[in-house]
């Protein structure tokens, strides 16, 4: 396999297993940005053979499937090891992005900074089991009090029909957390807990809905 189809496919089965590559990358024993940057800009070139045989084992796949040529692959007697302490979990990156529960705020960026574990069986338990998840930061008062601002939410980015929920959804540039519901023709409310917020109607084509809400964590 070809380098950038090496990198493609690292990265969709970091995807795939809901493993951050900063978390990846610390397994690996290197900087968080390690594999970002092998990915993202082609540095390194390829991957160490250490590197990647300690990949290829942790995702249960052919070390060709990272860039190992196909003679060095077939010469190697594979076992498939997970490694114990990823065994029952999964990372989940939070994102340095603040969805505002008030008037509006823009996202500064999009890149995970670190990840939270959680255990498969419990993901399994709340429905989770597959779920695409992220997490990010409540900014503002509107929810309040089911969010408060500095909670961190999860939100499920999975392609599922909608339905009526708290979402986080963006408008133009701005992210928001609201409960969103239906309001016929085309057009959807977006609706606060607290009632000093007024409810903000939009249109279908005016609002992209970035997922779901499943989860919230925060100081008491």
């Amino acid at each position: 396999m070809s380098q950038p189809d090496a990198r493609n496919r690292l990265a969709q089965l970091s995807k795939d297993r809901g493993a951050s590559l900063a978390s990846l990358s610390e397994l690996l024993g290197r900087n968080t940005s390690y594999l970002q940057q092998f990915i993202k800009k082609g540095s390194p070139r390829k991957l160490e053979e250490g590197d990647r045989r300690t990949l290829a084992e942790f995702f249960g796949v052919d070390e060709s499937e990272l860039g190992a040529p196909e003679s060095t692959a077939k010469e190697k007697s594979y076992i498939p090891r997970r490694l114990a302490p990823e065994t029952g979990y999964i990372d989940v990156p939070r994102l340095n992005i603040g969805a505002s529960a008030g008037p509006g705020a823009l996202p500064d960026a999009e890149e995970a900074f670190d990840a939270f574990r959680f255990s498969r069986r419990w993901l399994a338990e709340q429905g989770l089991e597959g779920a695409k998840l992220q997490a990010i930061t409540v900014e503002g008062d509107s929810m309040e009090p089911l969010l408060n601002d500095g909670d961190e939410i999860l939100i499920d980015t999975s392609e599922r029909p909608f339905r009526d929920g708290v979402h986080v959804v963006r408008l133009g540039d701005t992210l928001m957390v609201k409960r969103v519901a239906q309001a016929g023709a085309g057009r959807f409310s977006l609706l606060s807990q607290n009632l000093a917020y007024p409810p903000v109607d939009v249109a279908a084509d005016e609002m992209q809905v970035i997922g779901r809400v499943v989860w919230k964590g925060g100081r008491i």
